[in-house]
């Protein structure tokens, strides 16, 4: 990838074969020229532009942001994320967000790169931001479907390619598991499939795919540290909470509707657009084995789908112009909800402190008076 800087002055993007060994998945027929910065984030991007934007983000904001491979798909490609925030001596909270567990939904890897700009341009001037930056790590994997995602990329008949690039098992010729029904939470109990050439295919176990274990052991090692899990996918515009399965609820569902809901009106506060808010079997369709349901499962206490715009005038094939105006409202959503994680655990914590303090210093003045 040769690349000249994403900042107002003109960006040339002459894609090239980023990752050696996959032939023409990888290699570059894109060629694209920008002209501005503005400009970069309301069009999509291939995976290799995506990956050198990665790296540009690390070289332009050293001091906050940084990368992890933290694993490898079927065809053995990266699966990376940007960690985002200002140096602690201390543990910080953590916030997740991933994007593009389907490939065809091309809106959801933009909202990650759009959301990363966001909140690099504005820890330096918003105090909320800032504040925020401070106590919490961002953890955002812009793409986690790749093998998915640059197939989605080759041509028209791929473009609304959904599942992981696994083969077939058991004779089946069919290829790809869907990773939304692939997580060891209620797996391949409601809405999936056992055709290995279904859409909705759960794989022939929980885990069975390199993706789905990837996520499952990094918020293994951060669940106690995880404050809010967002998964973000299109389309339908709907906020869904735990769970998939229509017997189960949510020990803090009313909690859940409330943040939603919350979220939902700072959606509809920046272009007008309607989000339902609810559990799956209640507003779309019942499923198991999601990213969300495991999240919540393992004790994060916020878990969250976003599906983006829209409602099915264009499905995944979402217009190029529609993609500022979707981001800006999504980033609404989301940090209504980051802020929601942010403030019950720091404030409730100080307010806990002075508390805890108060009472120590007046019973402390108590036993004083009682002496004298």
């Amino acid at each position: 990838m040769m690349m000249l800087g994403l900042g107002s002055v003109g960006l040339v993007l002459l894609s090239l074969a980023v990752q050696s060994g996959h032939g023409a998945q990888d290699s570059a027929v894109w060629s694209r020229e920008e002209t501005t910065e503005r400009n970069y984030y309301t069009r999509y991007h291939n995976m290799s532009e995506i990956t050198a934007w990665m790296e540009q983000m690390k070289r332009e904001n050293p001091d906050v942001v940084s990368s992890m491979v933290y694993g490898q798909t079927y065809e053995r490609r990266d699966i990376t994320l940007l960690k985002i925030g200002l140096s602690s001596t201390g543990r910080k909270k953590a916030i997740w967000m991933d994007c593009g567990i389907h490939a065809r939904e091309w809106i959801a890897p933009a909202f990650c790169q759009y959301f990363v700009r966001e909140i690099l341009r504005t820890y330096k001037t918003d105090t909320k931001v800032n504040e925020m930056m401070k106590n919490l790590d961002f953890y955002i994997t812009p793409v986690l479907n790749v093998d998915g995602y640059i197939y989605s990329w080759h041509n028209e008949s791929t473009r609304l390619w959904r599942k992981s690039r696994s083969p077939g098992t058991g004779g089946c010729t069919c290829y790809g598991t869907d990773l939304n029904r692939n997580f060891y939470a209620n797996w391949g109990m409601v809405g999936v499939s056992t055709d290995c050439c279904s859409q909705t295919y759960c794989g022939t176990k929980a885990l069975s795919e390199s993706e789905a274990r990837a996520v499952t052991d990094m918020l293994g090692k951060m669940r106690e540290d995880i404050l809010a899990f967002l998964t973000i996918h299109s389309y339908s515009q709907l906020i869904l909470v735990p769970y998939g399965h229509p017997n189960i609820s949510a020990p803090n569902y009313d909690e859940l509707m409330e943040v939603g809901l919350g979220a939902a009106k700072a959606i509809k506060a920046v272009h007008g657009m309607d989000y339902t808010v609810g559990t799956s079997p209640d507003i779309l369709y019942a499923n198991s084995g999601s990213s969300r349901d495991f999240a919540r499962l393992i004790g994060i206490p916020l878990s969250f789908t976003f599906e983006l715009r829209d409602k099915g005038e264009h499905g995944f094939e979402l217009p190029e112009d529609q993609i500022q105006p979707t981001c800006e409202e999504a980033y609404a959503g989301a940090h209504h909800i980051i802020t929601y994680a942010h403030d019950k655990v720091f404030y409730s914590y100080a307010a806990t402190v002075t508390a805890t303090l108060s009472t120590t210093l007046l019973a402390a003045w108590v036993s004083s008076a009682t002496l004298l």
